[in-house]
């Protein structure tokens, strides 16, 4: 197994055991409701098992919370996730894989923007809103961007995540460079 996958399947452990003991439900009952064996659930909540996208999304249904939640990994301030490292999750019947980026927070919503950088051009942006957040992957090109003090070096299909409400940049490093920037307001 990669190492994307193990760091999924112990982010899914942590979330399944927290959302079932926070539902104030029992292991039995939970596989009931989601149409899972009790063993299969068991493995899952102790990190041993190898969920598929169908069986993930049954126990999300049966919890009441949105599929993210059991797949995403705690947020530091700057993240940054490399073309391909998403932890992926695959469907049980096909050729598909998803790998979640982020989610969106309760009560925030987004803007998406595709921008575009000409050769070794520098844009600083001021600080936005308290609680702005960004989320920026690079298509082509390579760029830097992140908060003034600390902005990540990304190539295409890199993906990083930071507070919008600090001073950022984003930088074309060799040549002109496309990203795909969402703003999320809260």
């Amino acid at each position: 197994m990669r190492g994307s996958e193990t760091e999924a399947i112990e982010t899914i452990s942590i979330a399944l055991r927290h959302h079932r003991e926070r539902a104030g439900i029992s292991l039995s009952e939970l596989a009931k409701r989601a149409g899972v064996a009790k063993s299969t659930l068991s493995q899952l909540e102790s990190g041993e098992g190898n969920p598929g996208v169908e069986t993930l999304w049954a126990l999300a249904v049966a919890l009441n919370v949105p599929f993210s939640r059991l797949v995403e990994l705690p947020t530091p301030h700057t993240r940054v996730i490399r073309a391909g490292q998403a932890p992926r999750i695959r469907a049980e019947h096909s050729g598909f894989a998803a790998g979640l980026l982020s989610s969106c927070p309760a009560g925030a919503s987004r803007d998406i923007h595709e921008i575009a950088l000409d050769a070794g051009e520098l844009r600083r942006a001021e600080p936005h809103q308290p609680g702005t957040v960004e989320h920026l992957i690079v298509v082509s090109g390579s760029m830097r961007s992140g908060p003034v003090e600390e902005p990540a070096e990304l190539g295409p299909g890199d993906y990083t995540t930071f507070s919008g409400a600090v001073p950022h940049v984003y930088q074309a490093v060799n040549g002109p460079t496309t990203a795909v920037l969402i703003m999320e307001h809260s």
